[in-house]
């Protein structure tokens, strides 16, 4: 049976473990520590993530890095991503060349606006990988692929042969992925959508309509594009998994924490104070901190990312900031 290694606990850790678990392969769950491992094990559940989901009883759970990837066919990173670098760190000297490395992380690394196959890519550069770095990315809300309803997902790597090898180990009947050479553009998609979730949350909580929620999406997509492509990325990446439908399924579900967090916001609650409430990471916020840089960098026009980084951390009214984005000069719809 093929070894999949999980490298974090979170609510999308342990959903991918029981995905996975379901496909009857050798699935190693690694934990924080040996206290969070004895946890998960002894009721068979992640009580504080995922409660009421029971671990097939293939899944094992670790919480030692050496004995985990030993002869691992392949390894998922699903921590938040400001502690990607970290945990990269710890376990790099664990990691058997041959083994598939894949980031299921979805964000930028907010001092540097790095994407995770980068950070991985640095913190593991001593050691002789025989596979480029993948990326797991699409419309994939935890709580519903846990239940067992149907769910797609692209995996991208800049070796066709390494994704589709990837693509092989984790498809199963519920939960479908395609394979895509443009890692770039697919971990773009994935990281940039939690932004315009913010505003899509900010959007529905000011009960603005469906018009005007179509249109912040619609052009929140676009912005995604422009920073992308200025990155790199293919441009169709844009109106697949990683990028229109991820952006759907975030800006549209309560599910989302990122849509949530926006909701909270134009009720008047401080970000501070969202945050103290919550169990799980919006990954919108440290990532719109990280798109202003990248966007700064690469001289790319990103108004709504410039509109919710003043909201989030530089106290500006949230009917300011909208009237802002309503008021700027005419132009062309496309940008080229």
């Amino acid at each position: 049976m093929p070894k999949i290694v999980i490298i974090g606990a979170t609510t999308w850790g342990t959903t991918l473990s029981i995905v996975l678990g379901n496909t009857s392969h050798n699935i190693q769950l690694l934990t924080r520590n040996k206290e969070e491992a004895v946890k998960i094990h002894n009721v068979r559940e992640n009580v504080k993530l995922l409660p009421d989901f029971k671990l097939p009883s293939n899944i094992t759970l670790s919480y030692s890095p050496q004995k985990s990837l030993e002869n691992a066919d392949m390894l998922i990173f699903a921590v938040p991503s400001r502690n990607v670098r970290e945990n990269a760190r710890l376990i790099s000297e664990h990691i058997n060349s041959s083994t598939i490395i894949t980031t299921a992380s979805k964000g930028l690394e907010s001092t540097s606006g790095k994407r995770i196959s980068e950070i991985i890519n640095e913190e593991f550069q001593n050691i002789p990988l025989k596979h480029p770095v993948c990326a797991l990315s699409g419309p994939n809300l935890a709580l519903e692929i846990a239940n067992g309803n149907p769910a797609l997902s692209v995996l991208a790597c800049i070796d066709i042969d390494v994704a589709q090898k990837a693509q092989s180990l984790i498809t199963s009947s519920k939960f479908r992925v395609y394979s895509n050479t443009d890692i770039i553009g697919v971990e773009l998609g994935g990281a940039l959508k939690n932004i315009i979730a913010l505003g899509s949350g900010i959007c529905d909580g000011l009960e603005f309509g469906i018009n005007a929620k179509a249109a912040f999406i619609t052009r929140g997509l676009s912005e995604i594009a422009r920073l992308g492509i200025a990155s790199g990325a293919n441009p169709i990446t844009f109106s697949g998994l990683a990028g229109m439908g991820d952006l759907l399924a975030t800006c549209s579900s309560k599910l989302s924490r990122n849509y949530t967090v926006g909701v909270h916001l134009s009720k008047g609650a401080s970000l501070k104070e969202i945050l103290s409430n919550m169990n799980h990471v919006a990954e919108g916020i440290d990532t719109t901190k990280a798109a202003l840089l990248l966007s700064r960098k690469l001289d790319v026009e990103m108004p709504i990312t410039e509109g919710m980084h003043a909201i989030l951390f530089e106290n500006k009214p949230i009917n300011e900031a909208i009237t802002e984005l309503m008021d700027r000069n005419p132009q062309l719809e496309s940008w080229e």
